[in-house]
């Protein structure tokens, strides 16, 4: 079964930038679409980001496109999150996921094999 590690969280200012990894071991991560989440205090658990499995084809929450850009080095069983223009409505525990099931890449339901999310706080 994979394991999922998530790093590189911390606190930034608003207008600032942080790159998460998500790093998987006990399995192999190009057997996987892989998908980003965030959860706020008090909220949903949200898609943010997915990515095919060899990382061609990439989909974004409107709330992050055009600041986030997800990449993968299946070779280092490795999925990074950069993250720019970083606003405080990004605050936020971040996840990485393995996608297993369905077709619209952003449910919850549609991931399994979650890390213990990384936070990033985003102060203005």
């Amino acid at each position: 079964q994979v394991q999922l590690v998530e790093s590189g969280g911390g606190l930034v200012q608003a207008g600032g930038s942080l790159r998460l990894s998500c790093a998987a071991s006990g399995g192999t991560m190009s057997n996987y679409a892989m998908g980003w989440f965030r959860q706020a205090p008090g909220k949903e658990r949200v898609f943010v980001a997915h990515s095919s499995w060899n990382g061609a084809i990439t989909t974004y929450a409107d709330s992050v496109r055009g600041r986030f850009t997800t990449s993968r080095d299946n070779a280092q069983n490795t999925m990074y999150l950069q993250m720019n223009s970083l606003k405080p409505e990004d605050t936020a525990v971040y996840y990485c996921a393995c996608h297993i099931a369905g077709s619209t890449w952003s449910e919850v339901h549609e991931y399994a094999y979650w890390g213990q999310g990384t936070q990033v706080t985003v102060s203005s």
